[in-house]
């Protein structure tokens, strides 16, 4: 029997509507400013968190292969069918961009918007929609089955 995290997973997935809110109206309102600049790099290092947390309760809470890297907590999690192979390319392109936001900050360039932070929102929603759908089928027997059974 599993056990997933599946409130922490929801914390977590609850927060993917404020971050691609923030990453489409920074986006949209993009100047070059330090104000938008500082939006979008707290967005896309949620964005990141995010990710990254959700892979990993998944990896502990169905007894996954460990990873190594937040790029094989991705790369795991899609072997496992989590999600897509268009969301998987969208989400080795964005936690590459961990290293640059959580330690080399002072070298981030503010003043030029991110090309994953227009398509970052569609795919957040998406790996959230992916990541609920796989909960959902791999812990409720029935699903595959067409019939759900008797209570």
């Amino acid at each position: 029997m599993y056990y997933v995290n599946k409130e922490q997973i929801a914390h977590r997935l609850a927060a993917v509507p404020e971050v691609a809110e923030g990453l489409r109206l920074s986006t949209q309102a993009w100047d070059g400013g330090l104000m938008m600049g500082l939006v979008q790099e707290r967005c896309l290092h949620l964005a990141i968190e995010i990710v990254t947390d959700v892979g990993s309760y998944l990896i502990d809470g169905f007894i996954m292969r460990d990873a190594s890297s937040y790029d094989d907590i991705i790369e795991i999690n899609h072997e496992e069918k989590v999600f897509d192979a268009s969301i998987y390319e969208v989400l080795r392109q964005l936690v590459t961009l961990r290293k640059p936001l959580v330690q080399d900050y002072f070298s981030w360039n503010r003043g030029e918007l991110h090309p994953l932070s227009s398509d970052l929102p569609e795919i957040l929603e998406r790996f959230a929609d992916q990541v609920s759908a796989y909960v959902d089928r791999e812990l409720d027997p029935f699903t595959n089955q067409g019939d759900r059974g008797t209570e």
